[in-house]
């Protein structure tokens, strides 16, 4: 291939792969932190209504918190928990599946409620926002539930629990051997925190490092090569399954541009739709024609988005299972939502 054509691609995509990188970095960092500094328990409390149950350690929890402010970041969290042994491959496809609402919790505040509300109009906007909500909210139950049911404590190793209370006694240990030499004692202990302090620092600094070698450059070419066969692939084709499933559920004939439109380009979509609110659309079917808009575009974005990035961070084989669930599961939820839509 010539050097002309890969060219634009690289500058294209180097940097959404140095963004993406800065983001798995600071999950990675973050996870080995709360772990060497027990912050755990503080970090992970309210997500314990959700892990507990689901027989997942407290450290997911804190992949939870983070995922709600950046999904890259609580992705490379779980990563690092799985690479330390903290989840086996099972118990992280769970926490996968229970991080999706806190996924959607951010898209909330930079994209549906600044661009996409006032696009449709309250009504529909809202009734949209909230099936999507509800969507995402049952396929964290989902996974709540299968880990209920698959999960066990051979699944998962509370890494950082163990380590907390090690270093809790050893600490204590410490106060007790020096607590007859007073001011030397207090000033040996200063030195000591210090010296845990930075040699944990250091530590999580090199886990993120070596983290980052492994995945940066899989991560660059696997985006390459994606965004090198989208510019030599027609995906309209995926746009021919918009008429069947439009014609499935009894939307009107409008409903088919509106779902190509929407698979390619979210805010077009719902630009498209929200005129013929109240005509040729009712509100519950002008959602239903959105939610269709979203199946047609996980076979898009799959390709432009999902493949890069999750086996950028787990590698293709695991990245493949994490592809399959995900996008398994809000496909039916979906097909849920928009049966009872037009039921």
């Amino acid at each position: 291939m010539q050097s002309s054509a890969v060219l634009p691609v690289l500058f294209e995509v180097l940097p959404r792969v140095a963004r993406i990188a800065a983001y798995i970095a600071v999950g990675v960092f973050a996870a080995n932190l709360v772990v060497a500094f027990g912050l755990v328990e503080r970090i992970a409390g309210l997500s314990r209504y959700l892990t507990s149950p689901a027989n997942l350690p407290d450290e997911v929890g804190t992949a939870i918190v983070t995922t709600a402010a950046s999904t890259t970041a609580g992705y490379g969290m779980l990563a690092e928990f799985r690479e330390s042994g903290v989840l086996d491959d099972r118990a992280t496809l769970v926490a996968v599946t229970i991080n999706t609402f806190f996924g959607f919790v951010q898209h909330i505040f930079t994209f549906y409620w600044p661009v996409l509300i006032p696009i449709l109009g309250r009504e529909v906007g809202f009734m949209y926002v909230g099936a999507r909500a509800a969507i995402a909210l049952a396929i964290t139950a989902t996974g709540v539930v299968a880990g209920a049911v698959l999960l066990s404590d051979r699944n998962t190793t509370p890494v950082a629990v163990a380590e907390t209370d090690g270093s809790g006694g050893a600490v204590d240990a410490a106060a007790a051997d020096g607590a007859g030499d007073g001011d030397a004692a207090d000033s040996g202990d200063a030195a000591d925190t210090d010296d845990s302090l930075r040699e944990a620092v250091e530590d999580a600094a090199r886990s993120t490092w070596d983290k980052l070698r492994r995945i940066v450059p899989r991560l660059a070419v696997v985006y390459v090569a994606v965004t090198l066969l989208l510019r030599t692939t027609d995906l309209e084709s995926f746009a021919a399954l918009a008429s069947p499933l439009t014609n499935l559920v009894g939307l009107p004939g409008a409903a088919v541009p509106v779902v190509v439109a929407f698979a390619f380009d979210t805010t077009t979509g719902a630009a498209t739709i929200a005129p013929a609110v109240g005509e040729t659309f009712t509100p519950k079917q002008a959602v239903a024609t959105m939610l269709i808009g979203g199946i047609i575009s996980f076979a898009v974005s799959t390709f432009k988005r999902s493949i890069p990035f999750q086996y950028g961070i787990w590698g293709p084989e695991f990245g493949s299972k994490v592809i399959a669930v995900n996008t398994g599961l809000k496909i039916v939820f979906i097909g849920v939502a928009v049966a009872l839509l037009v039921a």
